[in-house]
């Protein structure tokens, strides 16, 4: 029997089957199976222990503490790219960014390129456009005149072969890495082994010659980087960069980071001359905040190492169908779904005959469970009509059995506060073993039950 020499590999997570079917058994992606030929396995007639026979090499083993002296990070001297990536860009590191079609990665990466060429060499090669494109892209920016390496290219195999020698750029931008192809291998670029063979590549380059390497990523419709997920286990940093189109401000989030804090952020508002960092996030996503109207309560959360106040809205309408809707946008709608289920089931509250509406204001999405007693209270202000008090912030994490449970570093939550104005906070009750220093001007309101919020809106806070 003739040995196969192709395999049907999937496009949204790298399964690999036998035959070609509409629907990836793995992931239930449709029509993402394309051919793609098998590597060469080792010869035949041999077993494990002739096979690698003569065929190693002794590694050599170093202490932990080695005497190499460590490389500088590269500073880009935007505040808010350095903070994400954990202080600058380590030499030898692989940065990997993904986003939404448009919302700025090339922009944000031109003019973190353009930074970092004041006290580095950097290079900037595009797969996905021309010269004189990316040219049109820095004068708008303002940063035309900036000395920094141009290419457009898409074969790996000449990129490597430029960059292998000891004048080799400090910094590497790679627009993306779904336009680059190793000939080696019989695929359209895009697919599952191009993007695997081609970041491995480029990723071992960086290694070899210490460059720092940032790899642009698209993204599936489900917000996830395309390609295998392999690809973000390969990389040293992992960055998204968010943002609702109706918003003028982005997000950049690194959900992995082998040098710094993951989960961290950086704040930049989108204008004509590109994007620009917010020193203060929680000024800016509070600046529309109308502290009269009921169904909003001011959120203190922490991304990161920063901590960021935020606007939740609710509104609560009575339906005119016979399934109420729930409709969110920033935060989980299961844990929406749990926050109303509490509120009936221990305290009372009953929202069964109302749509459900719930907003975070700015465009940032928050993931924290300290939310949800920030989310429990614009949901009762907006049944009841009665508006938390403008002046307070409030946080903590909501139990099954209504209990309201501590969050993590309520100080620097409470000092950001502080810092803006805020006299009032609504929080969960402090852990008495804790040697805290209290945020000065807060007035707290620390409460135990999840039914110890509903004085604060009078006795309309049950239905």
């Amino acid at each position: 029997m003739a040995k196969a020499t192709h395999h049907f590999v999937c496009q949204s997570c790298g399964a690999s089957f036998p035959k070609w079917a509409g629907k990836c058994e793995a992931c239930g992606a449709w029509n993402s199976l394309l051919d793609e030929p098998l590597a060469d396995g080792p010869p035949k007639g041999l077993n494990d222990s002739a096979r690698h026979k003569g065929k190693g090499r002794k590694i050599d083993f170093v202490p932990l503490k080695g005497e190499k002296r460590h490389l500088p990070r590269f500073l880009s001297a935007i505040g808010e790219f350095d903070r994400v990536v954990g202080g600058g860009l380590v030499p030898g590191s692989a940065t990997l960014v993904g986003g939404d079609p448009g919302i700025g990665k090339s922009t944000l990466l031109l003019q973190v390129v353009c930074k970092l060429a004041q006290g580095a060499s950097v290079a900037y090669i595009s797969g996905e456009e021309a010269i004189d494109q990316v040219r049109l892209r820095a004068e708008r920016l303002g940063v035309a005149e900036v000395n920094c390496d141009l290419a457009s290219a898409t074969a790996v195999r000449d990129i490597v072969a430029t960059l292998d020698h000891a004048e080799a750029p400090d910094v590497l931008i790679i627009d993306s890495i779904q336009t680059m192809y190793v000939d080696t291998i019989d695929s359209a670029p895009g697919t599952v082994a191009q993007v695997r063979t081609s970041a491995q590549e480029l990723i071992r380059i960086a290694k070899k010659r210490d460059i720092a390497v940032i790899l642009v990523g698209h993204v599936t419709k489900e917000g996830t980087i395309a390609g295998p997920r392999v690809l973000e286990h390969m990389v040293d940093t992992v960055l998204y960069l968010e943002g609702e189109r109706g918003h003028q401000f982005r997000i950049l989030r690194a959900v992995k980071n082998r040098f710094g804090p993951t989960d961290e952020i950086g704040v930049f508002e989108m204008q004509d001359k590109g994007l620009t960092e917010v020193h203060n996030p929680s000024a800016l996503f509070l600046a529309d905040r109308h502290g009269d109207t009921s169904g909003a309560a001011v959120f203190a959360g922490l991304e990161g190492t920063r901590p960021v106040l935020v606007e939740i809205q609710a509104l609560v309408a009575p339906s005119s169908y016979g399934t109420p809707r729930r409709a969110v946008i920033g935060w989980d709608s299961s844990r929406l779904a749990m926050v109303l289920a509490v509120l009936e089931a221990r305290c009372g509250v009953v929202f069964g005959n109302n749509d459900v509406y719930l907003n975070v204001a700015g465009g940032l999405r928050v993931a924290e469970p300290a939310a949800d007693l920030a989310v429990a209270a614009a949901l009762i202000s907006s049944l009841t009509g009665v508006p938390v008090p403008s002046e307070a912030v409030v946080f903590g994490e909501i139990g099954l059995s209504g209990e309201i449970r501590r969050v993590a570093q309520p100080e620097l939550r409470l000092k950001e506060a502080a810092k803006l104005g805020f006299t009032q906070a609504i929080l969960p009750k402090s852990d008495p073993s804790a040697k805290t220093k209290a945020a000065s001007g807060i007035n707290r309101t620390e409460i135990n039950r999840l039914k110890d919020l509903l004085p604060l809106f009078g006795e309309g806070g049950k239905g």
